[in-house]
């Protein structure tokens, strides 16, 4: 690499952890994307999840702590509601989508007022998976946490048969297999926290391998993960079960042909699409999609191309070092690009998400170094970060 590309790589690192940590409310909550009009005053505990683990991985104890807090907070909540879903699911009268749980919330963490795509199973394992990964890597005390984690393990336990919104809140009437590599890791997470009792570990222990067992049989095609159960299509969600989830074992002739088949029918260059059809914003490629493949390839051992992966998704910041949702210049339907625009604005950027996965692959690759940039939440804040 040259010096040019790792000075660019630091930058972007500080500029990324700053507003991972500046943008934080005073709740504990990150938003999504400071600007963009359809997420202003959400944070989604999918986007979140992801966001405390990089934060957490960088250091920025504190701020991860803060947000799982928030998170505890808001399922502790809904305490009566999870358990009424439960009891009904238990009697065979599962509710309806409209009054499962929603996938983000306001900052106060209230449910949105405006109509969302929210039944969405993921971000309940992802919050599950991404606080026991924090509480493990600081050697935390979890108990605060026991209550919301047993609610939520109580939530998935109930549900996680169900079909719901992927993380792309499309396609509500499918089983998705990124979201039960979810659901699985948060589930194994709380089994190592120990924060479940005897009752809830005994099914908890039942639903991760009935997991596996599933994807084994409906979610594969040909080798290689598939988007839902019964597809033959891919998803480069799909990436994130390889690593840093590690629901599928990064070694395995499974993960390596799911590697290569989102190489083939979903990246260009080193941009990964969302998925072959997709018409949102026109059709783009996510940066933080690249950052979960490198992650993918780094641990099936793929140095080479996991560099390859950082450096498009770096490439792709503002001069301002702002990371997007996604770039235009290979669109899977140009003429979808307008009219999202006309309705919400431009692709979100920043997007808080995109920052946290490429620190998460920096990190992995040790382009970034935390000791370097220990210093770097107390330099002075830039211009142009607002809540």
């Amino acid at each position: 690499m040259t010096d040019t590309s790792d000075v660019r790589i630091r930058a972007l690192a500080e500029r990324s952890i700053r507003l991972i940590t500046d943008l934080q409310t005073p709740e504990g909550a990150y938003p999504a994307s400071p600007t963009f009009s359809a997420y202003v005053g959400y944070s989604w505990l999918r986007d979140g999840a992801f966001i405390a683990d990089a934060a957490s991985a960088v250091g920025r104890i504190d701020s991860a702590t803060r947000f799982f807090q928030w998170c505890a907070d808001v399922i502790g909540r809904r305490a009566d509601h999870i358990r009424w879903i439960a009891a009904e699911t238990r009697a065979g009268r599962p509710p309806a989508a409209e009054h499962m749980l929603p996938a983000r919330f306001t900052f106060a963490g209230e449910d949105g007022a405006d109509e969302w795509w929210d039944f969405q199973l993921d971000g309940y394992g992802t919050w599950l998976w991404a606080l026991t990964e924090h509480l493990e890597r600081h050697g935390l005390d979890a108990a605060p946490f026991r209550p919301a984690v047993e609610l939520t393990v109580d939530y998935l336990a109930a549900s996680w048969q169900r079909p719901c919104y992927d993380w792309w809140e499309e396609h509500s009437q499918h089983v998705h297999v990124s979201t039960l590599a979810c659901i699985a890791a948060g589930l194994d997470g709380a089994l190592r926290s120990g924060l479940i009792g005897a009752a809830r570990a005994d099914g908890a222990r039942r639903i991760v391998p009935a997991i596996r067992d599933l994807v084994a049989a409906r979610g594969t095609a040909d080798g290689h993960l598939i988007k839902w159960i019964g597809s033959t299509a891919v998803d480069g969600s799909l990436a994130a079960v390889i690593a840093p989830l590690a629901f599928v074992d990064a070694s395995s002739p499974v993960a390596r042909a799911t590697i290569d088949v989102l190489e083939s029918h979903v990246t260009v260059d080193g941009g990964v699409h969302r998925y072959l059809g997709d018409t949102f914003f026109g059709g783009g490629r996510w940066p933080l999609l690249s950052c979960f493949l490198g992650l993918a390839h780094l641990a099936a051992g793929d140095r080479t191309r996991a560099e390859e992966l950082l450096e498009w998704a770096a490439a792709t910041a503002t001069a301002d070092l702002d990371l997007p949702e996604q770039v235009d210049g290979h669109l899977i339907a140009p003429r979808m690009q307008q009219p999202w625009i006309d309705r919400w604005g431009t692709a979100a950027t920043p997007l808080l998400w995109s920052h946290a996965m490429f620190l998460r692959l920096g990190l992995a690759l040790g382009r970034v170094d935390v000791a370097e940039l220990s210093d770097a939440a107390a330099a002075p804040q830039q211009e142009g970060l607002t809540r």
